[in-house]
Parts: C-alpha cells; sequence; structure tokens
C-alpha cells in the first residue's frame, strides 16, 4: 500500500504519494482549489488510483508551535477529508495524520532552485514538491 501526502493552500493542493514500499515520496499534481466537498473528492481520487492505506496532511504551525489561520484551514481539510473516507465504505479504514510541515516550502523552494529551474516554473509546482517534503519526512520518521 501506498501513502499520499497534501500540502494544503489557500488555492492550491500539493500532491505527492509514496513508492510501494514506503520509502520513496514523488510528486504528483497541484490541485486548484475550488472548493472543499470537490477538493477532498478528487483527493479521494488519488487515494483510489494510487490503492493509498494512509493520507498524511501537512500541517501548517508558527515557529513557536501556535496555530495560524493555515493550521485552522488544513485542520478543516482534514475532518472532511476523514467524514469523506469513514462514510465511503472500501475507503472507511483509510488513516488520516498529521506531519509538522514547517520550512516545507522554503526547503522545496530550495531544491528547485538547485535543479536551475526557473522561478516561473518552481512558481507551477512548489506546493507539490512542499507535499514531497511533507511526505518524506513522514515516511524517514516511521
Amino acid at each position: 500500500m501506498r501513502i499520499l501526502g497534501l500540502d494544503i493552500g489557500e488555492k492550491t493542493v500539493g500532491v505527492a504519494v509514496s513508492d510501494p514500499l514506503g520509502v520513496i515520496a514523488t510528486g504528483v499534481t497541484t490541485i486548484e482549489r475550488v472548493g472543499i466537498r470537490k477538493d477532498t473528492g478528487k483527493v479521494i481520487d488519488y487515494i483510489r488510483e494510487y490503492d493509498c492505506d494512509t493520507v498524511v496532511i501537512g500541517l501548517p504551525l508558527n515557529l513557536d508551535g501556535e496555530d495560524t489561520l493555515s493550521t485552522e484551514r488544513a485542520r478543516e481539510f482534514y475532518r472532511m477529508l476523514e467524514n469523506k473516507l469513514k462514510s465511503s465504505g472500501p475507503l472507511s479504514k483509510v488513516k488520516v495524520e498529521w506531519q509538522d510541515e514547517r520550512f516545507s516550502t522554503v526547503e522545496a523552494e530550495e531544491v528547485l532552485i538547485q535543479a536551475n529551474m526557473s522561478r516561473e516554473d518552481r512558481k507551477k509546482i512548489i506546493d507539490r514538491q512542499a507535499a514531497v517534503v511533507i511526505l518524506q519526512r513522514y515516511l524517514d520518521r516511521t
């Protein structure tokens, strides 16, 4: 089984997936946000497509560990996704977990700069790369 990683933003959701052994995270896509119900529905489509048993959502906290507006947005997404999964029959056993995402976007940006990617191109895939960082951190700690 694979693990799906998510970077929840205001305008987009970055998506990454692990390899079947749960060792390496790879970017999948960036979902343009249209509404929480449709956004979580698209995530469920990826859970099915990649046969995932766990979803890891980046938890955006302040440096001091306090919640932010982004934290509440991520928690709302988490609740909606968890409720949809529980009511979907075969996907009701999929776990949804948190991963601290502090500095994930900075780390993702550094990786893309090292790859000599232009600023314009980095902007297009930064959320997907942040999802890779979040998921890889989770894989490395489990």
